[in-house]
């Protein structure tokens, strides 16, 4: 029977806050009072006592000895204050029923994770409760704190909290795991490929399988340069994961160009990032024709390792290596290095592609 917390965000105004602070007060409630830094606390409590004189306010924060700290918070708990004044450390822990108002001074500092946090302090019981995100009332945010912001108080439905965590990793990024120095699937896939990938994986596992079947294999390429489609150019990430998805079940190189052309169609011309996706996945379907289970292309050639190191034409491939001179070689564990001046990406991505239409024309002869 909870209902949504309605979230407002707006530059500080003094009326604004101390009217939210007594109406709960007289509807026999309380409300948190949240700062980002302990040195806002005392300008803070300040401001409580010149202009809520009326209600009584306990302060907390990270610093305090844990008993003290606990003592603190049991007597809000218990009633006896009207405002617990603190840092974000009542981001998580806490439930507190008759705590249905939120003030969060300074917000633009906190991050969309901790400012969900926060608002998921108040409305644990049946009453409405409001969640109120203050600015600075003349200087400028940023527009990344501005968007935090935005989509908080956009998503104020109940049940929005995967909504909010897809805003988050589409505006921080997800680290390393979509990172240049990142090995895996998931480069070339997109996240929500990975995900279903990991997720049949776990099925496999739990079904007792021992290997993927041989359609669901994917190659591993490491080409040293950023594949990901720009937000700048797609804002919508429904849409750009729907798009790397196509992208990640395409086999035939007609069929990449004419995906290329419908994005160029539908968005307009393509910023570099854009090309660098296509070739690659031009690469990944060569490398799955030529049975590559790992490519690494750097400034001074690349590497390929053969998944279970068989290929459909070992001879003809043989002769392929002993044509190139001493640009290729056969190491001991099997994978074919050819050396090359690839500084530029252009040239690597270029020099990527033509050994891996011979590789992969070699590999459709028969033996």
């Amino acid at each position: 029977d909870r209902l949504a917390v309605r979230t407002f965000v707006s530059p500080f105004d003094a009326l604004i806050v101390r009217e939210a602070l007594l109406r709960e007060r007289y509807r026999s409630g309380q409300s948190f009072y949240v700062c980002p830094r302990i040195e806002d606390l005392d300008e803070a409590a300040a401001f409580l006592r010149q202009n809520v004189p009326e209600a009584k306010f306990v302060m907390a924060h990270g610093q305090m000895g844990a008993r003290e700290l606990e003592d603190k918070i049991g007597a809000f708990y218990d009633g006896k204050y009207d405002i617990l004044l603190s840092t974000a450390i009542v981001e998580s822990g806490l439930d507190i029923p008759r705590a249905n108002t939120l003030i969060v001074h300074r917000a633009d500092i906190f991050g969309l994770g901790q400012l969900y946090q926060l608002r998921g302090r108040v409305g644990r019981a049946k009453l409405r409760a409001y969640a109120i995100f203050t600015t600075p009332p003349k200087a400028k945010i940023t527009p990344q704190a501005e968007k935090r912001l935005q989509v908080l108080q956009s998503l104020d439905t109940l049940g929005a909290g995967f909504q909010l965590a897809s805003h988050d990793l589409d505006m921080r990024g997800a680290g390393n795991l979509l990172g240049e120095e990142q090995s895996g699937h998931i480069k070339e896939v997109g996240y929500e490929l990975y995900q279903q990938m990991v997720r049949e994986a776990v099925e496999r596992i739990k079904s007792g399988e021992d290997a993927p079947a041989e359609d669901m294999w994917s190659p591993t390429i490491q080409l040293g340069a950023p594949v990901t489609i720009p937000e700048t150019y797609i804002p919508d990430l429904p849409t750009r994961l729907a798009l790397y998805r196509r992208l990640s079940a395409l086999e035939d190189e007609a069929e990449i160009e004419a995906m290329g052309a419908e994005i160029v169609d539908r968005f307009g011309p393509p910023p570099p990032e854009v090309g660098l996706l296509m070739k690659l996945v031009v690469i990944k379907a060569l490398c799955r024709k030529a049975n590559v289970e790992k490519l690494d292309a750097g400034a001074k050639g690349v590497t390929l390792a053969f998944r279970n190191n068989s290929f459909a034409n070992p001879t003809a491939l043989v002769k392929w290596v002993a044509s190139q001179g001493s640009l290729a070689r056969v190491r001991p564990d099997m994978r074919i290095v050819v050396a090359d001046d690839f500084e530029r990406l252009a040239a690597r991505l270029e020099g990527t592609l033509r050994i891996m239409r011979e590789i992969a024309k070699i590999a459709g002869k028969k033996g």
